[in-house]
């Protein structure tokens, strides 16, 4: 559920919410008066996502760093081929 940032108008007081996007603006908790949205905000969402990418590319780095090939070098599967005529 997201959560929302609110201002009161009456007494200026900002105060957070949590709640479906198509509720009702709450009531400001400290003087009872009519709260107007300010910012919608998505706590550590992004943080979140950063650390699951940052894992994420650790893993493949270190998956690829333990991948060896399973024959020699020099195969013609590893070697970049030619074109053209000999």
């Amino acid at each position: 559920m997201p959560i929302y940032d609110y201002r009161c108008v009456q007494c200026s007081t900002p105060f957070e919410a949590s709640h479906a996007m198509n509720a009702p603006a709450p009531d400001c908790p400290s003087c009872g008066g009519r709260a107007e949205k300010a910012i919608l905000t998505a706590p550590a969402a992004l943080g979140r996502m950063a650390q699951g990418r940052e894992r994420a590319m650790q893993s493949l780095q270190a998956s690829r760093a333990q991948t060896r090939p399973a024959h020699g070098a020099g195969c013609s599967c590893c070697t970049p081929r030619k074109t053209g005529t000999d």
